[in-house]
């Protein structure tokens, strides 16, 4: 279907909005994957910051065994 297509029969208008549903389907199913990429993404992160914090406590108790 040309962009530039101005004919304005009735089955024109049909053909028209059927391009533009797909194509507005087409981008908001790419919006929804890539919000929900962002969100996985934060969760690994708070994962991450939570084991970080048990390691700190051995090292201590490293040194007095010198």
């Amino acid at each position: 279907m040309g962009k530039h297509d101005n004919r304005n029969s009735m089955k024109m208008k049909r053909r028209k909005a059927q391009v533009k549903k797909k194509a507005r389907l087409k981008r908001h199913s790419k919006e929804r994957k890539a919000a929900a990429g962002r969100g996985v993404k934060k969760a690994a992160g708070a994962k991450k910051t939570a084991k970080a914090a048990p390691p700190p406590a051995p090292p201590p108790s490293a040194p007095a065994a010198d």
